[in-house]
């Protein structure tokens, strides 16, 4: 057990050593070649066979997919494990620790990506390490993936190139080793509204895009209201969700403001899409451009991201049964819909996602044995 955590933790804080940002701000964009370079390295000396495909019009982005060395990369069948490499930006100043050096305290490993997702990598690697493939009968695969933190143009790539077949894709996402089956859609958008600037000392004289943006923000609110009537039990939250997360406006308090910005998400359940959202923000907006005579831009910041629900029951029970689980769904939302329109895909990884996206990012030591024990069980059934 002891040689396992070692092992663990070594993997772990290569990958975390590595910067592997992913935002829409260039200033903080980084490259995750050499991170999809470390985690090739060690797959090769496991004798995986390895591919990476840089992803076209990205900022030196790219995808790495590992198979088995004695199975063709178009054969049927097996099992594909799969994880992003990227992380959020971090303020370096609020943490405790250098997130991009590991630290042991309590049981708990720290560092940006630990939970999200490099612990997952550290998992399925170490635990290969110590399992004999040498009689495996079908293909075993490792993706790894870029930008899914932001525009998921990683797995958009992959699933529209890949030739694989596997009978079971494993997202792991830290979901406290609970089977995911389904999980909310997401869209993101960004309302802009400009209009003219002119001295403070008469108000009247031109339209203020902050008090314009004040009446968007209350008839959002009545639209976010009308969300939560259409319910999922099924979810924490049962309803659809709207978040405002930014507004800039203005510059100077003397000035009429000539331009507000809000930026906001909506996670929705199966009674919506994304373009039933689209049509129903618009709708919202129709009002307040009708009384200023303006037009509201509404643009996607990212593209939107479809629902997600795992539908082969006879696949989910074969996983359940293998590793005595019951499966959920989760209010986040990955790149499943996008594996998961190609082949059978689930959500299954070590970690709890509170801790994603956190200051002090850490996964606990405890799930380095019980994700060992799972994916050896899921291996064994798939590919043996």
């Amino acid at each position: 057990m002891i040689k396992r955590h070692q092992h663990f933790i070594e993997i772990l804080k290569s990958l975390v050593s590595i910067s592997t940002v992913s935002s829409n701000n260039l200033k903080y964009d980084c490259s995750n070649k050499k991170c999809v370079e470390v985690i090739a390295n060690y797959l090769y000396d496991l004798n995986f066979e390895i591919d990476i495909t840089k992803i076209p019009n990205s900022n030196e982005k790219f995808n790495l997919l590992a198979c088995t060395k004695n199975h063709q990369i178009k054969s049927e069948g097996g099992l594909l494990l799969s994880g992003h490499t990227d992380t959020v930006p971090c303020d370096e100043f609020l943490w405790n620790y250098n997130p991009f050096k590991l630290i042991k305290k309590n049981n708990k490993l720290y560092g940006l990506g630990t939970t999200d997702m490099k612990g997952f990598f550290a998992c399925i690697i170490s635990l290969i390490t110590i399992m004999n493939l040498k009689n495996i009968k079908k293909p075993l695969y490792i993706l790894a993936t870029a930008d899914e933190e932001t525009s998921m143009q990683g797995v958009k790539y992959f699933s529209q190139n890949t030739c694989i077949k596997p009978e079971l894709s494993i997202i792991g996402e830290p979901t406290n080793l609970q089977i995911v089956q389904s999980h909310k859609g997401y869209i993101c958008k960004k309302i802009q509204i400009t209009t003219l600037s002119a001295h403070s000392s008469n108000p009247d004289q031109e339209k203020n895009s902050i008090e314009i943006m004040y009446e968007v923000i209350g008839v959002l609110m009545c639209f976010k209201n009308f969300l939560k009537k259409n319910l999922d039990l099924n979810f924490k939250v049962p309803y659809s969700t709207m978040n405002f997360g930014c507004i800039q406006g203005g510059d100077a308090p003397n000035k009429i403001c000539a331009s507000c910005i809000l930026e906001l998400d909506i996670r929705f359940i199966s009674s919506f899409s994304i373009k039933k959202i689209n049509f129903l923000l618009k709708k919202s907006l129709i009002l307040v451009e009708k009384k200023w005579n303006i037009k509201i831009k509404l643009k996607d910041i990212y593209d939107g991201i479809p629902y997600y629900q795992f539908k082969n029951y006879d696949l989910l029970k074969k996983v359940k049964n293998t590793i005595s689980k019951k499966s959920i769904f989760e209010d986040y939302c990955t790149e499943a819909p996008f594996l998961n329109s190609i082949f059978p895909t689930i959500i299954l990884g070590p970690g709890c996602i509170k801790q994603a996206h956190q200051v002090n990012e850490f996964i606990d030591m405890k799930y380095i044995i019980p994700t060992h024990t799972i994916f050896s069980s899921l291996i064994h059934k798939f590919c043996f």
